[in-house]
């Protein structure tokens, strides 16, 4: 596809972090060390969340580019939202769905953690190990260590200051959780306005080609989420839990790497600006169905260990 680069200035890229920080810093508001502790409890359904996670979904995306005609670009950046944690609206569409939110929520809180050097790690690995995206990856220069520190700085430490603001003023946290969750969904937005906004002509020329991408790597995502909670019989809240939250990458992450490093790669940017937005319709659309569908009791669960 043909390239049309993408400019924006040291200001833009500053804003366009911080708010992400600020809606990382939200999204943990909420999370306490138990939610943490919990794994070392009752680990197995978490675990199998975060394998399906960060080694099932990249490695079968990775896979998926290779046997595929896809456009280096696009395939780069589908293997960067492989790559990328759960999103920041898994939990609530956990609970909309009668998932088990415990499961969620813990998946979220250690694989937003996990992600900044899983996130880096996984997504060069994989670039340069698929011979359709080691060239480009190697056309583009990229400071592994900035990426790295990008990363931490936008997920991790907004993560461990929102967690000791949520423990040290439980009542604030509780009254500024909710709008900062809106202000998470507005920022999400706003990426893909912006994204699509200077991409227009890009987005309408080439959206017979990654329209079925995200589409189709969305499915993956949630289908790699579930089969792999329902092969190690985990129970059906569990299930739910786990294939929502990997189903439900955080593109704004994936947004923010693009605007930082790739600003060049019109194909990644429109791959990931179309998933943030598809990804919310299909995790609502699933989630409003298992909300009518009800749970079996506890004592035909099959027990998690």
């Amino acid at each position: 596809m043909n390239a049309v680069e993408i400019q924006f200035d040291p200001a833009s890229l500053v804003l366009i972090n911080l708010l992400l920080a600020v809606m990382m810093f939200g999204v943990s508001l909420e999370l306490r060390v138990a939610h943490f502790s919990a794994i070392l409890r009752a680990p197995k359904a978490p675990v199998v969340g975060l394998i399906a996670q960060f080694l099932l979904l990249p490695a079968l995306t990775c896979a998926l580019i290779w046997l595929l005609p896809i456009a280096p670009e696009l395939g780069l950046g589908m293997l960067l939202l492989a790559a990328c944690p759960g999103g920041t609206f898994s939990n609530i569409m956990t609970w909309l769905a009668r998932g088990d939110v415990a499961v969620s929520v813990s998946m979220t809180a250690v694989s937003s953690l996990a992600a900044s050097v899983l996130t880096p790690l996984n997504f060069a690995f994989y670039a340069w190990l698929n011979p359709k995206t080691q060239a480009l990856l190697s056309s583009i220069h990229i400071a592994p260590l900035e990426l790295l520190l990008m990363v931490l700085l936008v997920l991790g430490v907004p993560l461990v200051a929102g967690m000791w603001v949520g423990r040290r003023f439980p009542q604030l946290s509780k009254r500024i959780e909710q709008p900062l969750r809106w202000v998470a969904l507005a920022v999400m937005l706003g990426f893909v306005a912006i994204a699509f906004g200077r991409n227009w002509s890009a987005f309408v020329e080439h959206f017979h080609l990654f329209f079925y991408l995200v589409v189709g790597h969305n499915a993956l995502a949630l289908l790699v989420g579930f089969a792999a909670a329902r092969l190690t019989s985990l129970n059906p809240a569990q299930q739910r839990a786990i294939t929502l939250e990997v189903g439900i990458q955080n593109a704004a992450l994936g947004l923010a790497i693009i605007f930082t490093f790739f600003p060049q790669a019109t194909g990644m940017l429109l791959i990931a600006a179309f998933w943030g937005t598809w990804h919310l319709v299909s995790g609502l659309l699933l989630a409003l169905y298992w909300s009518r569908q009800p749970l079996p009791v506890l004592s035909e669960a099959k027990p998690c260990a």
